[in-house]
C-alpha cells in the first residue's frame, strides 16, 4: 500500500513539475516575441516633394544609423501629383508636401490626422538662368525678352504655382504664358535651364543652390505669391504606425532642422 502511495505521489510530483516548466515557457514566449517585433526589419514609404531629395538623402542617412531596423524608400515627385497617389490609396507612410493646399487635402479625406501634422519649413521662389547665358534677363518682369521659360504644371506642381502667381501679380503672365515649357517637378525645369534648352526658369531657391549650372538672378517678393510652406504628415493608415511617428519626431530633431537649413529651407 505504502508503494502504491509512494508511486501516486511520484506521477503527481512529475505532472506538477512539467506544468510548470510549460507555464514558464508560455509566460516567456510574449516577451521573446516582443522582443523579435522589436528588432525586426521595418521598410518605410516616403512621399516627398522632389525639392527635399538632398535634404533628405542626408537627414536619412543618420536616422538609419540611429535606427538600424528602419529603412525608408522615398517616392520624389510632384506635391499634387503625390497627393493624388495617397487619395486614390498607394501605400505610404508619410507625407512630405511643399504645398499646404495639397496636404490638407488629405487631412479633409481623413487621411491625416490633424494632430499628426506640422508646418516645418519654408522656401523661396527664384528666377534662373544658364550660367553663360547672354540673354538681357535681370528681373521676372525681364521674362517678356525671353523666347522659351520652364516653370512647373501649377496644376501638379506647387513651384509653378506660385511662379504662376507671381508672374500674374507682376502684371507679366499674359505676355509670357505662350512661351512656357511645363515640368513635371521642379527637379526638370532646373535640367531644362542647365541644359539651354529654355533661357530661364523659375524654381526653389534650395533647388538653385545645388546646381553649378544655373545662376539666380531674382528672388520673387513674398508678398507676390502665397506662403511657400512645406509640412509633414504621418498617414492614417501606415502600416508601421510607430516606425512611421519616430521618423516624423526625427524630423523635428535640431539636427534634421540644421540640415533643411544647410540646404536653404527656412525654419518657421
Amino acid at each position: 500500500m505504502k508503494k502504491c502511495n509512494l508511486l501516486f505521489c511520484s506521477i503527481i510530483l512529475s505532472f506538477l513539475i512539467l506544468a510548470g516548466c510549460s507555464t514558464n515557457e508560455q509566460s516567456n514566449e510574449p516577451e521573446e516575441q516582443k522582443q523579435e517585433e522589436t528588432n525586426q526589419e521595418v521598410e518605410l514609404t516616403i512621399s516627398a516633394a522632389a525639392s527635399l531629395q538632398d535634404a533628405l538623402n542626408d537627414i536619412t542617412a543618420t536616422f538609419e544609423e540611429e535606427h538600424p531596423n528602419v529603412k525608408i524608400n522615398y517616392n520624389f515627385g510632384a506635391s499634387g501629383s503625390l497627393q493624388q497617389q495617397i487619395s486614390q490609396g498607394a501605400p505610404v507612410d508619410l507625407f512630405f508636401s511643399a504645398a499646404e493646399d495639397k496636404f490638407d487635402l488629405l487631412v479633409e479625406e481623413g487621411l491625416i490626422e490633424e494632430d499628426q501634422g506640422i508646418d516645418l519649413v519654408e522656401n523661396e521662389i527664384v528666377l534662373v538662368v544658364p550660367k553663360d547665358s547672354t540673354q538681357e534677363i535681370s528681373t521676372f518682369e525681364d521674362l517678356t525678352k525671353a523666347e522659351k521659360i520652364s516653370i512647373g504644371t501649377p496644376e501638379t506642381v506647387p513651384a509653378g504655382k506660385y511662379a504662376q502667381e507671381t508672374l500674374e501679380n507682376l502684371q507679366v503672365w499674359s505676355a509670357v504664358e505662350g512661351k512656357m515649357v511645363y515640368a513635371k517637378d521642379v527637379r526638370q525645369v532646373l535640367t531644362y535651364v542647365e541644359t539651354g534648352n529654355v533661357d530661364a526658369g523659375i524654381v526653389y531657391k534650395t533647388d538653385a543652390l545645388i546646381s553649378p549650372k544655373v545662376e539666380v538672378i531674382a528672388t520673387a517678393d513674398e508678398s507676390t505669391h502665397a506662403p511657400i510652406i512645406y509640412p509633414v504628415g504621418v498617414i492614417k493608415n501606415s502600416s508601421h504606425k510607430d516606425e512611421a511617428e519616430l521618423f516624423y519626431e526625427y524630423l523635428q530633431n535640431d539636427t534634421s532642422l540644421d540640415t533643411l537649413e544647410k540646404y536653404g529651407f527656412k525654419g518657421i
